[in-house]
């Protein structure tokens, strides 16, 4: 999938929109706004209506927010601002666009599945199931997956949940990971479609960009080997020959020895020494050869 988002990127990625989490900042409070005049269920995501001639909907609902307003809402729209802000600066603007956009799609077509099974597939109230999916489907889950995304990426990241409770993104994903659990368990089918749906970004997101080679077997215990390797170097020593001003040859304990040129930290003090993470084995390099040498196997 990597492969795939770099080749849209390079041709379609003049075309993001920079800045994505502000804009949908500035829908909600349009939606906000139109809630006070009564006008918001004119917008909301209705098939049924669609199909009479509604076709704004198809764009319109992602301005309807997710809750009514209140002093939590506006702390939580900030924080999703954030989340996001800082995910579009992790992946760059074309990904974090791809992300969003493909939330909204997903969702999309979510509705447009349910409203043909119940209506068409299941013969009930066309309008009824119109009116059901207007008021299931909404850009909610959508910010779910924003903050579920950047705990992905930084889990060990501590946030002031509401300004004042440290608590690290890990630990708040699993609580959210356990709420939306209940609303599968307890919510209606079409509840459950609309969860699925607009989490279906992350869902792909997540198994198509993470590098599964990473908790492979082998390399698990080739990063323990490392770790052991490094860590048995603290007391390893290494005896070698050196002449002094006399003329007499006596053997020097060192610490470092570099693995191509055998030099120590006794040969000059501008030496560095590191372990190369990608040799299978208790290897050490001085900083002229360290990204030089060949991998050993």
């Amino acid at each position: 999938m990597n492969s795939l988002l770099n080749k849209m990127e390079r041709k379609f990625g003049k075309y993001a929109i920079s800045n994505l989490s502000l804009y949908i900042v500035i829908a909600y409070g349009i939606g906000y706004i139109l809630s006070l005049t009564g006008t918001l269920d004119f917008l909301r995501l209705d098939p049924y209506l669609i199909m009479k001639g509604q076709v704004w909907r198809i764009v319109t609902w992602v301005i309807v927010p997710p809750s009514s307003l209140s002093i939590f809402t506006i702390i939580m729209l900030f924080f999703y601002y954030s989340l996001g802000t800082n995910l579009e600066r992790t992946w760059g603007t074309f990904r974090y666009n791809v992300y969003i956009f493909g939330g909204m799609f997903f969702t999309l077509l979510g509705a447009i599945f349910l409203f043909v099974l119940y209506a068409i597939v299941l013969r009930q109230p066309a309008d009824a199931v119109g009116m059901i999916v207007g008021y299931s489907f909404s850009t909610y889950y959508i910010n779910m997956s924003i903050f579920l995304a950047f705990a992905a990426m930084y889990p060990n990241m501590q946030v002031l949940l509401y300004f004042i409770i440290p608590i690290k993104m890990k630990w708040m994903a699993i609580v959210y990971a356990f709420f939306i659990l209940l609303t599968m368990i307890q919510g209606s089918f079409a509840t459950r479609i609309a969860v699925v749906m607009s989490l279906l970004n992350f869902i792909i997101f997540f198994l198509g960009t993470r590098n599964f080679k990473s908790i492979s077997p082998k390399e698990i215990k080739r990063r323990a080997d490392f770790r052991n390797a490094v860590n048995n170097a603290r007391t390893t020593t290494y005896t070698t020959s050196r002449t002094n001003s006399t003329g007499e040859v006596k053997k020097v304990i060192t610490k470092h020895k570099c693995a191509i040129c055998g030099r120590t930290e006794l040969d000059g003090d501008h030496l560095e020494f590191r372990f190369c993470s990608k040799c299978n084995g208790n290897y050490e390099y001085c900083n002229d050869h360290l990204f030089t040498h060949t991998h050993k196997e």
